[in-house]
């Protein structure tokens, strides 16, 4: 059985976990990332915050993702490497998170150490088609990469970490280029996807937006 399971597994339980259990606050101080509480000396909380998502939304979303890159990297790489990715990724993007976040802002969720992995699976498997998806893995993950940036560059609201799912895409990068030999062909090749991609895209959009009738 791949590792990349019971990484899955884990979110699953321990999100359950802290949706059911009545005080709320020892969810917030014990589990959950902040500053503060890092600070405070709660410094496991950088781990187990990976495993905690605010709903079931999140925490399907979350695991779509894991399910797909973490299983094509581990495929790739093995377990043990796998799992180095994910922690280092999901760790030291809760750190540097504290250079944009307040530190009485609670930080939860896998995205930043899966988007650690979508940077590495670029570099090494970016033409593994994903069914769930519909497209390759390395297209997937440089969309959802651009989209982030744009979050933050338009300053989008919510209570998604956008600025946390770039720096985990970037820690992957050095990942991806010492794991695989051709990191530099297989980033040309998710150019030329993404390239394609939007030419696709922006055709289609233009012969919709001629063959439909108008309702007017």
């Amino acid at each position: 059985m791949k590792k990349n399971y019971l990484l899955i597994l884990l979110c699953i339980l321990v999100s359950i976990f802290a949706w059911t259990i009545e005080n709320q606050n020892i969810v917030e101080q014990f589990l959950m990332f902040s500053g503060d509480n890092f600070f405070e000396g709660k410094v496991w909380t950088s781990i187990t915050a990976l495993f905690v998502h605010g709903d079931p939304a999140h925490l399907i979303g979350n695991m779509f993702f894991l399910y797909v890159f973490g299983n094509t990297l581990e495929d790739v790489v093995g377990a043990k490497k796998t799992m180095a990715v994910f922690f280092f990724g999901g760790i030291s993007s809760f750190l540097l998170s504290l250079l944009f976040y307040r530190p009485d802002v609670l930080m939860i969720g896998a995205s930043a150490a899966i988007f650690t992995l979508t940077a590495v699976v670029m570099l090494t498997k970016p033409l593994k088609f994903s069914m769930l998806f519909m497209l390759p893995v390395g297209l997937v993950a440089i969309i959802y990469f651009i989209y982030n940036v744009i979050a933050v560059y338009y300053g989008v609201g919510g209570n998604v970490a956008y600025a946390s799912h770039i720096i985990g895409f970037i820690l992957g990068i050095p990942f991806g280029m010492a794991l695989s030999p051709k990191w530099a062909r297989n980033l040309l090749i998710t150019m030329a996807l993404l390239i394609l991609y939007v030419a696709v895209t922006l055709a289609l959009s233009t012969f919709f937006s001629f063959t439909l009738p108008s309702p007017f």
